[in-house]
């Protein structure tokens, strides 16, 4: 198993379509998405990590650093031992993750990030509908609340934006997320594509 896993970041707003996306990725041989959101909501909310997260999220809030980069390390980890994600021959998609810049640093060992994709969408106000429509369909009733939706905005701007200065500027590209889910992810896959291929080709050799 390598030192640490090839990575390629989706990196956008609230609402931008990062889960949409990598999900999709995810159907293809060759990646591995893992979002961040679907790990905090598969836990127990009763069990102590739970409290800890629903006392955060239930207010628009980041789960602590240390906590987040904990559950993320064992939860791939467990993907890795049921052989469901195989670093050698699967380029990791990470979305949700880093959401501060020192889960960026604390990542660092684990992750070697090749490129950041920013999904960008400048009509917040579609942004504001995408994640009530999600609100909807998942049953994400915090996301069907304005306030928080509001709350979660201003705390990307302040908290997550930055992450992007923890990278060089070379390695990030901008994709406009606006647009049918076919039309962007033909984008995606003119970037990821070759990468993908990059690293499949350097374990076959």
């Amino acid at each position: 198993m390598p030192s640490r896993y090839k990575t390629v970041l989706l990196f956008g707003a609230p609402g931008v379509v990062k889960g949409t996306q990598g999900k999709i990725l995810g159907t293809i041989p060759g990646f591995f998405h893992f979002a961040t959101g679907d790990m905090f909501r598969q836990i127990d909310i009763s069990s102590d990590l739970g409290k800890i997260f629903y006392e955060y999220s239930s207010r628009g809030e980041l789960v602590p650093d240390e906590v987040t980069v904990k559950m993320w390390t064992e939860t791939i980890h467990a993907h890795c031992i049921l052989h469901e994600y195989k670093p050698r021959h699967d380029l990791l998609i990470l979305d949700g993750i880093p959401r501060t810049v020192e889960q960026a640093q604390m990542l660092d060992a684990h992750i070697e990030v090749i490129k950041v994709i920013h999904l960008i969408c400048d009509d917040q106000k579609a942004m504001f509908e995408r994640l009530r429509r999600r609100a909807l369909k998942e049953n994400r009733f915090d996301d069907a609340d304005e306030k928080v939706i509001r709350h979660r905005w201003s705390v990307y701007e302040a908290q997550t934006r930055p992450v992007l200065d923890h990278y060089p500027s070379d390695m990030t590209i901008e994709i406009n997320s606006v647009g049918s889910p076919a039309l962007v992810l033909r984008d995606l896959l003119d970037i990821v594509a070759p990468i993908q291929n990059q690293h499949f080709s350097a374990y076959e050799g």
